[in-house]
């Protein structure tokens, strides 16, 4: 099993032919996916934004019925806040939604599915970069 960030959804959600092959590889090789639920959060925020906002929202709904939601619990939660703490100290601050996608990943072992650069810069993360 493979967590897809945010990044990975939207872009699905958006037919983007970039990810085609990516998808139809981890539809092939995964036996189950998962999504972080702060990733959930940020879809939903996105699709409270725009102007189709229930047409958004459906769609959402039906992708998330395909996934497994992996959830923010008190161990991974505290994971984040290590993982935050570490970055901020360092001087290479993300978003916590980041941070918190990133301790659920690393709690359940997951390698995670993404676009954004940044989650090389989280120890103990298997990213998988496309």
């Amino acid at each position: 099993m493979v967590c897809l960030d945010t990044t990975f959804i939207i872009d699905l959600l958006r037919g983007k032919e970039e990810i085609s092959s990516l998808k139809d590889t981890l539809d092939r090789t995964e036996s189950r996916l998962a999504i972080a639920a702060p990733s959930v959060m940020e879809l939903w925020v996105g699709a409270q934004l725009v102007s189709k906002s229930n047409e958004e929202k459906a769609k959402i709904d039906e992708l998330l019925q395909s996934l497994i939601v992996l959830e923010l619990n008190e161990h991974n939660a505290k994971l984040a806040g290590e993982i935050e703490a570490a970055l901020i100290h360092n001087g290479q601050t993300i978003d916590t939604e980041d941070c918190m996608i990133a301790g659920i990943a690393i709690s359940n072992g997951e390698t995670l599915v993404t676009r954004d650069a940044h989650f090389a810069r989280i120890s103990g993360l298997r990213v998988l970069k496309y």
